[in-house]
């Protein structure tokens, strides 16, 4: 029996499986070789930390495409 976390991501209703973290979120949504900001439930979330983060049901997930240039 899996147990489902729901999350609001850019404003959009997502489940994934309990205990995913950041980095099982964005594989899940092909995120992997984009430059990215984000954050969950306002706080900016480092990218040192994605794999340790663990998603909870109701988090509100925001992410952001970095975009270069000077």
């Amino acid at each position: 029996n899996i147990i489902i976390v729901n999350l609001i991501v850019n404003g959009e209703s997502l489940k994934l499986a309990n205990n995913s973290n950041i980095q099982d979120l964005i594989n899940h949504l092909g995120c992997q070789e984009k430059r990215i900001a984000l954050e969950v439930n306002e706080t900016i979330i480092p990218k040192s930390k994605y794999i340790e983060f663990v998603l909870n049901d109701s988090d509100k997930v925001e992410i952001i495409n970095a975009v270069g240039g000077g």
